[in-house]
C-alpha cells in the first residue's frame, strides 16, 4: 500500500514479530533500517489487545501493527515499508478485505495510524526476520505469562 510520496522523506525499513498473552498483555520486536541500509536498531514497543480465539491472531497483528506505527510516528519516521509475517493482515489492508465485524474498530484505527504516514508500503514476509522477532516476542509473552 503506498499512500502517498514524498521526495523528500527516506524510507525507513521495519520488520516487525509479534506475539501477546491469552490477556492481551502483547510486545512487538521492530528491526529499523534506515534509508542507508547501514545501521540497525531493535526496538521494543509494548500494546494490549483483547485477543478473540476465533479470529487466529487477526486481532493482535493489528493492536501490534498500530502500536508500531504510532511509536514511528512518535520518533518523526514519515515513510515506511512495513514488513511482517501475516498475510492476512497485508490481504486485509491492501485488497481493502471484509473484517469480521469484531475486528472493524481495530481495523479503522489501524488504517487511521497508516493514513498519518506520508509513505507506507505493506509487504508480508515470511523470512529469518521475522521468524527471530516473532520467536523473541513469544518467548517474551511465555516468561511473562509463567512468571
Amino acid at each position: 500500500m503506498n499512500m502517498s510520496t514524498s521526495t523528500h522523506d527516506s524510507v525507513v525499513t521495519a520488520t516487525l514479530g509479534f506475539a501477546a498473552s491469552s490477556a492481551g498483555d502483547g510486545v512487538a520486536y521492530v528491526a529499523l533500517v534506515g534509508a542507508d541500509d547501514r545501521n540497525e536498531t531493535l526496538v521494543r514497543v509494548a500494546f494490549r489487545c483483547r485477543p478473540l480465539p476465533a479470529l487466529r491472531g487477526r486481532d493482535i497483528a493489528y493492536a501490534a501493527t498500530e502500536a508500531v506505527a504510532a511509536h514511528l510516528l512518535r520518533r518523526g519516521i514519515r515513510s515506511v515499508a512495513l514488513a511482517f509475517d501475516d498475510a492476512s493482515l497485508e490481504r486485509d489492508l491492501i485488497e481493502h478485505a471484509s473484517v469480521p465485524a469484531t475486528l472493524t474498530i481495530p481495523y479503522v484505527r489501524l488504517r487511521c495510524a497508516l493514513n498519518r504516514f506520508a509513505r507506507v508500503d505493506l509487504r508480508a514476509i515470511d523470512d529469518g526476520s521475522t521468524r527471530d522477532l516473532g520467536a523473541r516476542a513469544r518467548a517474551e509473552v511465555a516468561l511473562a505469562v509463567a512468571a
